[in-house]
């Protein structure tokens, strides 16, 4: 009997249990995604004018994904509906490329063993990784009106031309020095894209340059002067003061000497940005030249990732969100998702947790203007009970809004599995779980079933089973329209001894 005949006698036109991943499960995209929520959800979207923390701990296939992806498109629809009250989304999901940049830092023996390298990691890298992906973000859409940097889809960051006009000096040089630290796009080099994101921004930049071309002018006037009066130099005898040419290179490096301790400063400044901005591809030579673009009293005192610490982080940060409030964003929300696959991490606990712990402070997670949703495996939840003192005090867990255990009832599920069904449903039909099933199978007994699954990508991987199970014992001629109670018993008992199994 043929699959797809069961399920459109029943009014179903697809499988609503053929895919288990939400980031390609197109039936969650399509609709569920707006209209299938997990109980806790009002906790873990709470109020994007109030921008909060939460953290929610599950299994695998849970729905921590879906969550996020939800959180993700809610928020895209709050930006469109408030533009004067957005929020800056930034999604850190994909740690491979800050992790392998990490590595090389720390050369070859330590990214031997993730655990030796993972022990490295510290709070200003997560806040790094964060800048980066925030910054290159924001440099693409100031960079819109380019073919070559325009977005590719409508993220909910999109950024009104008008208001980019409107930055002043002071916040095209944060910008600007934000996107020197931090701007990780490939699409264009980096010189070359900070010479367009500068002219885009109207800075204009040419006393920057003052001391070299006092430099080249001093050079020229002093070889003029000193060959001049060399060759009226001659005694009688004709012979020359030969000694006045050694004046030229002392003279020529005193009229450099501005420039060269600018240079030594900026230099100085890349290298440190280079060394200690460790998730990050930086060359020095290139970030040096950027930072030669600036004059010197506008770098005077401005923060910079050149050292081990957070306190310039947190300046960066503030001048981060001091731009986006100027271009129409009153908060961030940072999306954290897939902490278990990483290759360094691998799912395994104590990697994870040597990767996520430095995170968790309070400071940051409270920090004004700024909320974390946080997808982790409730593997570390079992973690941060057996932490000490002091982790729970800098932590400061209940405050941030935890969700220890990201559950379902049998209730929920059901009106999960629902909800996939209509939504794969012919138009006009509106079918039942209980559908599905012969009457001998009790909606209360299906309900104790469903919640003894625990997660929804355990049911829907057993409604999949279970249905291709009673297809396989049917011919098209002869066919059976509902499951009976065996095979739905027997396919849950060998379900459930797999998955206890795995």
């Amino acid at each position: 009997m043929n699959t797809q005949n069961f399920l459109e006698h029943h009014g179903i036109v697809r499988n609503p249990f053929a895919e288990e991943d939400a980031q390609t499960d197109p039936v969650f995209k399509q609709h569920c995604i707006r209209n299938a929520y997990h109980p806790a959800w009002d906790k873990v979207y709470g109020d994007p004018t109030e921008p909060a923390t939460a953290i929610i701990f599950g299994p695998k296939g849970s729905g921590k994904t879906a969550m996020r992806l939800q959180v993700d498109r809610h928020l895209i629809q709050f930006n469109e509906q408030n533009p004067d009250r957005r929020v800056y989304i930034l999604r850190y999901d994909d740690f491979n490329p800050f992790l392998d940049h990490f590595c090389e830092r720390l050369g070859k023996r330590a990214a031997r063993k993730p655990e030796k390298a993972l022990d490295a990691w510290r709070l200003w890298d997560h806040m790094d990784s964060i800048m980066c992906i925030g910054v290159t973000e924001l440099v693409d859409q100031v960079l819109a009106d380019d073919v070559d940097f325009r977005p590719k889809s409508d993220d909910g960051n999109q950024i009104d031309p008008q208001r980019i006009s409107k930055l002043d000096r002071n916040d095209a040089r944060d910008l600007l020095l934000l996107a020197a630290c931090y701007d990780q796009s490939t699409s264009s080099t980096f010189t070359g894209r900070f010479a367009q994101l500068r002219s885009k921004l109207g800075y204009h930049n040419w006393t920057a340059s003052l001391d070299f071309y006092f430099a080249i002018l001093w050079s020229v006037l002093v070889t003029c002067v000193i060959g001049w009066l060399f060759l009226n130099s001659a005694d009688e005898d004709g012979v020359r003061t030969w000694n006045l040419l050694w004046l030229i290179p002392i003279l020529v490096f005193f009229g450099k000497l501005p420039y060269l301790i600018r240079w030594v400063k900026n230099h100085f400044a890349a290298a440190g940005i280079h060394r200690h901005m460790r998730v990050g591809k930086r060359e020095t030579a290139a970030v040096r030249k950027v930072l030669m673009q600036f004059p010197s009293k506008e770098l005077e005192s401005q923060p910079m990732p050149r050292y081990d610490r957070t306190d310039d982080r947190y300046e960066l940060l503030r001048k981060f969100q001091g731009v986006l409030s100027r271009l129409g964003f009153d908060g961030m929300i940072v999306l954290m998702d897939r902490v278990d696959e990483p290759h360094m991490t691998g799912g395994k606990p104590e990697l994870m947790r040597r990767f996520v712990w430095p995170l968790l402070d309070n400071k940051l997670l409270k920090h004004p203007g700024m909320g974390f949703k946080m997808m982790l495996p409730e593997e570390l939840y079992r973690d941060t009970e057996r932490e000490s003192r002091e982790f729970h005090e800098r932590a400061r867990l209940d405050k941030q809004n935890v969700i220890p255990a990201f559950q379902w009832t049998g209730e929920s599920l059901y009106d999960l599995t629902r909800a996939r069904m209509q939504a794969c449903a012919a138009d006009g039909k509106s079918p039942e779980p209980k559908d599905l099933f012969d009457d001998s199978l009790s909606y209360e007994r299906m309900l104790v079933d469903f919640e003894s699954l625990r997660v929804p990508r355990h049911l829907f991987r057993f409604l999949y089973r279970v249905v291709s199970e009673h297809c396989n014992h049917f011919t098209d001629s002869q066919p059976q329209y509902k499951i009976d109670r065996s095979t739905f018993e027997t396919s849950l008992a060998v379900y459930v001894r797999e998955m206890n199994r795995d």
